[in-house]
């Protein structure tokens, strides 16, 4: 299959092959940006300060109610610190945690970020480590001054740290606009591509514009339909098919294979659907003219052909039939008359050898060489008389008169048989079923290879072509000398 290379591509290639790597980074932020909510947990984990310079742009904020647990955490660490684990400070810091977990389980403010997910897992991992059935229950018992006496507050807290403190930490709540939707600040990250992408899409638009003069600006803009995606605020995603379109027409991504299977099948499923169409709609036609009966009237009165429309003012039929006779008579009999001649005398000669008498006659003294002679003359003149005549029968006008006569007369007698009812029904059914053989067989042959063999030979004249291409111009002019 043929690549199509515009020529704008063509002649700024550098240009082209930078707008598609920017288009490129540009579709890598969108799948980035619309994936950022999913794959937020995993960046605040591995990569904390992607978080922190991305939240503002999506307008996520740690969640008030959370932070403040984790707070109160950290304070208590802080007095179990300072005053130690059984001191009234703690016990009282104890209480308040078991109250405000309390509160978080009834509130669950990690729904509002669709995170209800990671409450449910800390609520199972405290029911695991308390080994309580009910989650109210494992929170309280696991703030208890007789829980963290029993396991050991050092390595109590080290595992809230470790693995609740940080599914905690994934909580958030995002502003609302006055509108009621999310904010969301991607526009301005992406503004300078949208100012780029608009730019180029202006000088292209221009481009078309001047070398098609003829066409409108809005025409030569949807020469450029799928660059429009590269604009639109929303269906960003839709922007992956003029930067895949982009990155083929320079040559950066080879989507040749892919290309040519999708382009084959379709080409295949195309193509024989529109040759079965067209070949049995001619049959079909040639079929309903041959029940009308305009066969006849057709080819026995060339004036009556309506709406047949005429070329010039030729009647083809006969203008082919007499030059393929002046040809064949003036070109061709002059130079096969020698072996005309040599079949005459082989026939002439064949002919007297069995009669008696011309046999005798070779005996007679000095008559031994007549026979072949003779043959030899009468071959030799029974070819050019006949020659002759016949260039006189097309070079007499009274011959060309009788002959024309006879055509004529011959055409109308056949046209009068032909017309005769038994006839015309015979001929019109044979004619018909001969059609209809024709038609099926033609669908057959295409279903089976006639497509595939077709497209086959396209694609090796394409390869060769390619080939050719690849090849030094000194070296096919050395080649085709070889030749």
């Amino acid at each position: 299959m043929a690549k199509y290379t515009p020529q704008f591509e063509r002649q700024h290639l550098c240009r082209e092959r930078f707008i598609a790597l920017i288009a490129l980074l540009n579709l890598v932020l969108v799948f980035f940006n619309a994936s950022y909510l999913y794959a937020r947990d995993f960046y605040l984990q591995t990569i904390p300060g992607l978080t922190r310079f991305y939240d503002p742009l999506k307008g996520i904020k740690p969640h008030p109610e959370t932070v403040n647990y984790l707070n109160r955490v950290e304070a208590l660490e802080a007095q179990v610190v300072a005053t130690g684990l059984q001191s009234p400070q703690v016990k009282n810091q104890l209480a308040q945690l078991r109250k405000i977990s309390l509160q978080i389980i009834e509130d669950n403010p990690f729904a509002a970020a669709n995170q209800s997910r990671i409450l449910e897992k800390i609520n199972n991992e405290l029911r695991q480590r308390t080994n309580e059935n009910f989650t109210r229950d494992a929170f309280t018992t696991f703030w208890s001054l007789a829980h963290l006496q029993n396991r050991g507050w050092q390595q109590e807290i080290n595992f809230w740290n470790s693995q609740i403190s940080p599914l905690i930490q994934t909580n958030y709540y995002r502003d609302l606009n006055r509108f009621g939707k999310f904010v969301d600040y991607f526009w301005l990250l992406e503004l300078p591509f949208i100012i780029v992408f608009a730019l180029d899409l202006l000088t292209r638009t221009y481009f078309i514009k001047r070398r098609h003069p003829e066409i409108s600006w809005f025409q030569a803009l949807l020469r450029r339909w799928y660059d429009i995606f590269l604009l639109l605020p929303f269906w960003r995603w839709l922007r992956v098919i003029p930067v895949t379109i982009r990155l083929y027409q320079t040559d950066l991504l080879n989507l040749e294979p892919i290309r040519a299977e999708a382009q084959r099948d379709f080409v295949i499923g195309f193509a024989a659907e529109l040759t079965e169409m067209v070949g049995i709609q001619v049959i079909d036609q040639i079929q309903a003219s041959i029940q009308r009966g305009d066969v006849t009237t057709w080819l026995f009165h060339p004036e009556s052909r309506q709406p047949y429309v005429q070329v010039n003012n030729t009647n083809e039929v006969h203008a082919l039939t007499t030059r393929l006779v002046n040809v064949s008579v003036y070109d061709v009999l002059p130079k096969v008359q020698p072996d005309i001649e040599d079949l005459l005398h082989y026939s002439i000669t064949t002919t007297l050898n069995q009669l008696p008498a011309w046999q005798q006659l070779q005996y007679f003294p000095g008559l031994h060489h007549l026979p072949s002679q003779l043959t030899e003359n009468l071959s030799k003149s029974i070819s050019q008389i006949a020659y002759k005549n016949l260039v006189n029968v097309i070079e007499d006008p009274v011959l060309a008169e009788i002959l024309s006569r006879l055509g004529n007369n011959f055409r109308e007698a056949l046209e009068k048989e032909l017309q005769k009812k038994h006839n015309v029904q015979e001929i019109q059914t044979l004619l018909i079923d001969l059609l209809e053989e024709i038609k099926i067989n033609y669908v057959k042959g295409i279903q089976e290879v006639g497509i595939e063999q077709l497209l086959d030979e396209t694609e090796q004249l394409h390869y060769r072509i390619k080939s050719y291409s690849n090849i030094p111009s000194g070296s096919l002019v050395k080649k085709s000398n070889n030749y």
